[in-house]
């Protein structure tokens, strides 16, 4: 989707459907629906032991970083071609996907530190969200520096995978919190704008919706992984 474009809309038009505090919360819903969908998947693969089958699988990380790359690149790209309920089946199976790689976190950090962690995300998240909602903030001008945060998050773990650049974790994961923290409040007000432009066509409403939910999930899960680098310690 032309953020661009979408960005600026006109809000003096009238819009049918859904009024924009509805369509706000069935977007965040959608997204509370993702995080649960993780949720459920990483504590059953624990839980039932179940992913210790897949983590003996070869190469067993990269095919899922793979499988989930393609799902968000495929859902970017045909999310205005496909139906809504094919939109709202590749956001879930992204989330489950995740999922898998999330139990990894409950077999290296005690369930404390990941409560901890998940409690700290939802307050940064919220606020963010707040100063994006009601903040009169213009994003143009920080669209180049935040997809060059994005790029150079990017190479610094492909790097890592042949290099160890452990000494710069700390440092990186700083950057990756503040990054998504405007990213927040960035999608947050982006909602609007969808509502705004896509407010007369339900079915590409609806689909905007789910778009904006991946969007704020994908937030949501990075700032937890990064705040779980630098306040998190492993089980001994």
């Amino acid at each position: 989707m032309n953020d661009e474009m979408r960005m600026q809309p006109s809000y003096e038009a009238q819009v049918s459907g859904d009024s924009l505090g509805r369509y706000t919360a069935k977007t965040f819903g959608w997204m509370f629906a993702g995080l649960l969908i993780t949720f459920i998947v990483a504590v059953g693969g624990y839980m039932t032991r179940a992913i210790i089958y897949v983590y003996q699988m070869p190469y067993w990380y990269y095919a899922l970083l793979i499988a989930e790359v393609a799902v968000v690149m495929f859902l970017s790209a045909r999310i205005e071609k496909m139906s809504v309920g094919m939109a709202r089946a590749m956001f879930f199976l992204y989330a489950a996907l995740n999922g898998v790689v999330f139990c990894a976190y409950l077999i290296l950090f005690d369930l404390t530190v990941l409560w901890m962690v998940f409690g700290i995300t939802s307050l940064f998240f919220g606020i963010m969200a707040l100063i994006g909602w009601f903040g009169n903030i213009n994003f143009s001008s920080l669209r180049p520096f935040m997809l060059g945060g994005l790029i150079f998050l990017a190479f610094y773990w492909i790097f890592a995978m042949f290099i160890d650049l452990s000494a710069f974790e700390t440092v990186v994961s700083t950057i990756g919190i503040f990054l998504f923290l405007v990213y927040t409040a960035y999608d947050t007000k982006k909602i609007q704008a969808y509502h705004a432009y896509y407010g007369q066509m339900p079915e590409m409403a609806a689909k905007a919706s789910i778009f904006s939910a991946l969007q704020l999930y994908l937030d949501f899960i990075n700032l937890f992984v990064y705040l779980l680098r630098i306040l998190g310690r492993r089980k001994n």
